[in-house]
């Protein structure tokens, strides 16, 4: 017992919910600047409404954790348990594109849902005596909602940009930029490498195993490919050049009328960038965002380089400390590589994490000695775990490439070294970016 009489147990309990508090009030925080029309709308297959990711991370809560530990159990609406998930008991994703179809709940009974679950975890979390799976359940549904946060200003940035209004979602105006230091060239010596978690903290299941891989010696560029290099391979014509483009990204660029990266406007007064602080004239200086792995594969060649492969990316982010422009400073859009604080080390790298996912080359795939979650015969509620860690990564692993080192949308404490984001390679509303590698010899 400590000086007030509180067990040590007692203390972690309530750590994990003031945690739990915190990282929930975030979200609601991240919408306070909607209106609830913006919250009900989904404007591409791909996104979701507000409402929808409100509901859904309360769904986590409710379906993994109160549905297993609550006794007795009540739902706070039977259906809500089918309309808030991703998938349903077959396996089966959730019809995502219906997600805007859903005109009720009221965007008011999903917060009154959202605060029933809260009053009931931490009525759990109370009474819970200690329990490893519990733990891990809660921990990991912090973590689903933090990736719903960056979803949901992804969301939110798309939908916006479709108003002939051009509304602002951040009240904060972007700062000027710093004109960033010339490209350089870092060189990496390679050979037998270690990537994947290493740790006691919380990472995903698609980070591990830890394991060996060979890298030849290679080189990576000194900082993001900005604006003013990206209109230089547009000026260039780099969308008419069939021999820069992957045969799948030519069809998809002419079938969907790509000319440049998807938040840029061409008006009478030049380039103009949708921002979630609204649509500002392009700043040459900042990192370009928003582009689908086939436009990054072409700028790439185009530039006589390539994007690195993830063993490349964790290897040189390894023996870097974790700093850039994360969501934490309420920025939300990328700054200048100028602005940048380095690292004495003459071989450090601008930009490596935050400001933008970075694609690389590689497929997502499992590690060698990857096994998905297996329930436990002898571990009831192991079940349970393993049920909401499918709520992830391997039944992801087809048809999409890795991304590395967060975004200006996440918070720092989400990003780690051996963290793998995914998308198809048509993806183009994530805030992605390009980082260019290229062989050293």
């Amino acid at each position: 017992m400590g000086a007030a009489g509180i067990s040590l147990e007692e203390c972690m309990i309530s750590s994990l919910f003031a945690k739990y508090s915190s990282t929930r009030d975030r979200t609601l925080s991240l919408i306070e600047p909607l209106i609830d029309e913006d919250c009900c709308v989904q404007s591409m297959s791909e996104t979701s409404p507000v409402k929808w990711h409100l509901g859904h991370a309360s769904w986590f809560f409710e379906k993994f954790v109160l549905q297993n530990y609550e006794k007795p159990f009540t739902p706070f609406h039977p259906a809500f348990l089918t309309m808030f998930s991703s998938y349903n008991k077959s396996g089966q994703t959730h019809p995502d594109p219906k997600r805007g179809l859903f005109t009720r709940p009221s965007l008011s009974l999903t917060r009154e849902y959202r605060n029933n679950v809260n009053e009931r975890m931490e009525q759990v979390l109370k009474c819970a005596d200690k329990n490893e799976i519990l733990h891990m359940l809660v921990v990991l549904g912090m973590h689903h909602e933090q990736q719903h946060q960056e979803l949901m200003l992804a969301d939110v940035k798309h939908l916006l940009s479709q108003s002939p209004l051009n509304p602002s979602y951040n009240s904060h105006p972007l700062p000027g930029s710093l004109a960033p230091p010339s490209l350089e060239w870092r060189r990496f010596d390679g050979g037998l490498v270690e990537i994947g978690y290493k740790g006691d903290g919380f990472s995903y299941d698609n980070e591990s195993p830890r394991h060996k891989q060979y890298l030849e010696p290679y080189q990576l560029a000194s900082r993001l490919v900005t604006n003013r290099e990206y209109l230089e391979f547009m000026k260039a014509d780099g969308y008419d050049n069939p021999g820069l483009w992957l045969s799948e990204g030519w069809d998809w660029m002419k079938a969907n009328r790509q000319r440049h990266p998807l938040y840029w406007r061409d008006s009478d007064q030049g380039w103009e960038e949708f921002t979630l602080s609204g649509a500002m004239p392009l700043d040459l200086n900042l990192p370009v965002i928003h582009v689908s792995f086939y436009e990054a594969d072409a700028y790439a060649r185009w530039a006589d380089a390539r994007p690195p492969t993830e063993a490349e990316w964790e290897n040189a982010a390894a023996q870097q400390e974790i700093e850039g422009c994360f969501a934490d400073n309420n920025r939300l859009h990328p700054s200048s590589a100028g602005e940048a604080v380095q690292a004495e080390n003459t071989d450090s790298l601008a930009q490596l994490y935050g400001d933008a996912w970075e694609w690389t080359q590689s497929a997502y795939s499992p590690y060698p000695g990857y096994s998905p979650a297996q329930p436990n015969e002898n571990e009831p509620m192991s079940f349970v775990w393993d049920e909401a860690v499918g709520e992830y990564n391997s039944r992801s692993m087809v048809n999409q490439y890795v991304l590395r080192g967060g975004s200006c949308v996440i918070p720092k404490e989400r990003i780690r070294a051996s963290f793998r984001n995914f998308f198809p390679a048509n993806t183009c509303w994530q805030f992605s970016g390009i980082r260019l590698a290229r062989d050293a010899n």
